[in-house]
C-alpha cells in the first residue's frame, strides 16, 4: 500500500473555502448524473420471447415468473461457471454490499435477483457459506448468459470474437459480470438495459466510501485494479 501523506496541511478557514468549491462540481455531477439517469429510463425496450427456464430453489422457473408479482426486474450477472466451486471474489465483493436491499427495492415494484450459470446446489452451497440471503438461480440450462453477453465459449475468446460490453471492452474469460433490468408489462417481458465492466462501478458501495478516504482505492501499483480483493472469509 502507498504511504499517507497529506497534499497540504492549511487552517479550517481555507480547507472550508477549498471544500465549498469542491461541493459545487459534486452538485454539478449530480444533476449530470440526474440528467444521465431520465436519458437511461427514456431508452426504448425490446421484447424478451425466448423462453428461458431457470433452477431455482422453488422450482423451474421462468423470466417473467423471477419478477415475483412485480413489474420491474434486476438481474445481477455474477461470475460462477458451471465447473467452478467457488464464485468470483470480485462479484463477491459486489454481492457483499446487496445485504437486504431487497425489501426495499421492492417497495418500488421492483424484484432482485442473481443469475450464474453454475448448478443451484453450488450456488445456494456459496451463498450459505458467504452469508447472503439474495435470491440466485441458475441458467445452466438455457443460453440467458450467452445472450446478454456475460458468458462465452473458450473457441469464442480464442478467436477473438467474445464482445463484452457492446464491443468496448474485451472479455477476459468465460465468464463475465454484468446487471440487467426487465420489465413485465402486459404478461410480456422486455429488456430495457444492461450495463458491464466500468458500468458496474457505481453499484459498489464500498467502492464509494473508499473514494473517499485520503488513499483513495490505492490500486495504481497493483497488477490489475482489484488483485487485493478477496472472498470476505478469506482475508488474513
Amino acid at each position: 500500500m502507498s504511504e499517507l501523506t497529506p497534499p497540504a496541511v492549511v487552517s479550517r478557514e481555507q480547507w472550508l473555502e477549498q471544500r465549498l468549491e469542491h461541493l459545487q462540481k459534486e452538485k454539478a455531477l449530480d444533476r449530470e448524473r440526474d440528467a444521465l439517469s431520465a436519458e437511461r429510463r427514456a431508452l426504448p425496450w425490446v421484447e424478451v420471447t425466448e423462453p428461458y427456464v431457470f433452477d431455482t430453489e422453488n422450482g423451474e422457473k421462468s423470466l417473467a415468473d423471477l419478477f415475483d408479482g412485480r413489474s420491474q426486474l434486476i438481474v445481477q450477472h455474477f461470475m460462477f461457471g458451471a465447473d467452478w466451486q467457488a464464485g468470483c471474489p470480485s462479484c463477491s465483493f459486489w454481492a457483499d454490499g446487496f445485504g437486504g436491499f431487497a425489501v426495499h427495492i421492492a417497495q418500488r415494484d421492483a424484484s432482485f435477483v442473481a443469475i450464474s450459470t453454475a448448478p443451484l446446489d453450488t450456488l445456494l452451497a456459496y451463498r450459505k457459506r458467504m452469508g447472503w440471503t439474495f435470491p440466485w438461480v441458475s441458467s445452466g440450462r438455457c443460453s440467458f448468459n450467452q445472450d446478454y453477453g456475460v458468458t462465452f465459449t473458450q473457441e469464442e475468446l480464442d478467436a477473438g470474437t467474445a464482445s463484452y460490453n457492446y464491443g468496448g471492452s474485451g472479455a477476459h474469460g468465460t465468464e463475465c459480470p454484468g446487471t440487467s433490468v426487465f420489465a413485465l408489462q402486459d404478461g410480456k417481458v422486455f429488456h430495457t438495459y444492461s450495463t458491464y465492466a466500468r458500468g458496474l462501478d457505481r453499484l459498489n458501495g464500498a467502492y464509494h466510501y473508499i473514494d473517499m478516504l485520503p488513499k483513495g482505492r490505492d490500486e495504481a501499483d497493483l497488477p490489475f485494479a482489484q488483485a487485493w480483493v478477496r472472498r470476505h472469509d478469506e482475508y488474513e
